[in-house]
């Protein structure tokens, strides 16, 4: 009895030194400068010379609090491209303290709306936190032009107060705003300078047309991104020996079990969609043929329809893969895969 009463005297002294210091104004300043130090992001770029790429939104436009829609950051030595910025991935991008100085452009698979939604934060964080000194670089099928002119002229006056708040050395006024480069042909050769090559080529996603894919080569590494498409022989084309091809998904099976349970309360709406949607998204195991076929080196699942929320649904998903083929991963949002210049190594890894 004599010990518990210790233990709860000597509970209750540290209960109530700590209150004391909480609310000890010198202590919280203290703690408010460790706090704030700890935020700042440590150096993101990798030391070693490499082609890196970090899913940032996993997700199709089907909601999940713990997934942003699709996005892919890119970096190819210490230069960075993000594909798509879909709903929440800035947020991701954020977190991350990614480095938006070196951002050198924005490429667009096609204008869907979960596709393109994050354009102008992506805008405001390059041109501000990045110091962009010259109007963001943006490439992107037929009508891209359009979406990059209907953002500056909805954030006309942002551009002109923040440039009137901050000055020129901050908020360049000539900065603000798009470079748009609307890449019209088949089998474009978009990018090709300092080792980097980057290749555009069209997929199958009627009625939206053209529809891209792009293959990213950098020093002997490769990767491909599939945007969304059903299967496409350009792609399978494309896509041979590459180290990592990610590739869009969907399981019909889930879409109609959510179908089932659209139709038992009543939603004609959504029912209606998840039926829509399965003419122009490509199944599981038809990926996984590609990348057989392809002899890609790994498979990366993105833009996940519908996007796994627990285990149990994550197997049903993916259920069979592992009969015949193991160099796969079902991505979530910060998935990273880094390929080292001068190597064959393949590092999967989680970025938080």
């Amino acid at each position: 009895m004599k010990k518990i009463l210790v233990i709860i005297s000597i509970f209750t002294v540290i209960v109530f030194i700590y209150i004391a210091a909480i609310n000890n104004h010198t202590v919280q300043d203290r703690l408010l400068d460790r706090a704030i130090s700890s935020l700042l992001p440590e150096p993101f770029l990798d030391k070693e010379d490499s082609l890196k790429a970090i899913v940032c939104g996993s997700r199709s436009p089907i909601f999940d609090v713990n997934r942003a829609e699709t996005c892919i950051y890119v970096e190819a030595g210490d230069d960075v491209y993000l594909f798509d910025s879909g709903n929440d991935s800035t947020r991701n991008l954020q977190n991350w303290g990614i480095p938006w100085a070196n951002l050198k452009a924005v490429f667009y698979t096609h204008l869907h709306s979960d596709h393109i939604a994050e354009l102008a934060e992506v805008h405001l964080q390059s041109w501000i936190v990045g110091g962009r000194k010259e109007k963001l670089k943006v490439y992107g099928p037929t009508g891209v032009d359009l979406l990059t002119a209907g953002i500056e002229m909805a954030y006309s006056q942002d551009y002109i107060f923040r440039n009137k708040h901050h000055g020129e050395s901050i908020a360049s006024y000539n900065a603000a705003g798009f470079d748009t480069q609307v890449i019209a042909e088949n089998n474009k050769v978009v990018i090709d300078e300092n080792g980097l090559k980057i290749t555009s080529f069209e997929v199958l996603h009627y009625p939206v047309e053209p529809s891209l894919a792009f293959k990213i080569e950098y020093k002997g590494r490769s990767i491909i991104i599939s945007g969304d498409t059903i299967f496409s022989e350009d792609l399978l084309k494309q896509s041979m020996n590459v180290d990592v091809l990610f590739h869009e998904v969907m399981n019909i099976g889930l879409l109609e079990t959510m179908r089932k349970g659209a139709k038992v309360v009543g939603n004609d709406v959504i029912d209606t969609v998840l039926f829509d949607v399965q003419d122009y998204h490509i199944p599981v195991l038809e990926v996984v043929d590609i990348a057989k076929r392809a002899n890609v080196g790994h498979l990366i699942f993105y833009h996940a329809l519908p996007a796994p929320r627990n285990q149990i649904m994550e197997k049903i998903f993916y259920r069979d893969i592992d009969k015949d083929f193991q160099n796969w991963t079902a991505s979530i949002d910060g998935t990273t895969v880094t390929l080292p210049v001068g190597s064959d190594e393949i590092i999967l890894s989680l970025t938080e």
